[in-house]
């Protein structure tokens, strides 16, 4: 089916924004006394969608919540980084008038100062970010209500991410799932449900192209 909308992951999809969100977890760690996480273990965590304050620090999740964004806002906007590719992307599917949204389980108003600090607002549409009452992925609602935004139906979407939760929102939603491979095999990914797997956003477009045009 011809794609119609292309949605996308954020942090490990199209910036590299892992560095503060490393070092403010494992420094919460430190001052909670619990053990360290290697930046691949904090990124497979993040990417299946399993990463409530709850699971890491159990009844104490609000105050270690506040203290890791407390650190993480520090310099987080001076640490990220494009991935290559991300912006040849962004402006060929604009060029082409592809509706295309961010979907990502970063909170709302975090997303927001990325993409302007970036000077990326313009390249999309709408922006799903996490917000009280909004589900997370891996539920579908925030694909859903993405298409919604964009008029597009999720069958005609993608949705392009690196964690298992992307992969398995978009499949919950109707939406094919593109992989990148990164914190997770093209294995992993296919098993929860990817149509198709990269290792950059170059291989990316270059699928999208034969996939739109």
């Amino acid at each position: 089916m011809r794609v119609k909308a292309v949605l996308l992951d954020m942090d490990g999809t199209i910036v590299d924004a892992f560095p503060p969100i490393i070092r403010a977890l494992n420094q919460t760690f430190r001052e909670f006394a619990l053990p360290q996480m290697t930046p691949q273990e904090v990124k497979r965590h993040t990417g299946k969608g399993d990463c409530s304050m709850k699971a890491l620090f159990g009844e104490r999740k609000e105050q270690a919540a506040a203290r890791f964004l407390e650190i993480h806002d520090e310099d987080y906007l001076d640490k990220i980084r494009p991935l290559d590719g991300a912006e040849t992307l962004f402006q060929w599917l604009q060029a082409h008038g592809i509706p295309t949204a961010i979907v990502t389980s970063k909170s709302q108003i975090r997303a927001e100062a990325q993409l302007d600090a970036l000077h990326w607002t313009h390249y999309f549409d709408t922006v799903i970010g996490k917000m009280d009452g909004r589900p997370e992925k891996p539920d579908p609602g925030p694909i859903l209500l993405a298409c919604e935004q964009l008029g597009i139906q999720a069958e005609h979407s993608v949705m392009i991410g690196d964690g298992i939760a992307d992969m398995k929102s978009a499949t919950r939603a109707g939406s094919r799932g593109l992989g990148l491979c990164d914190a997770f095999t093209a294995e992993e990914l296919t098993d929860v449900g990817a149509s198709a797997c990269f290792h950059s956003l170059t291989e990316v477009h270059t699928w999208l192209k034969t996939a739109i045009n």
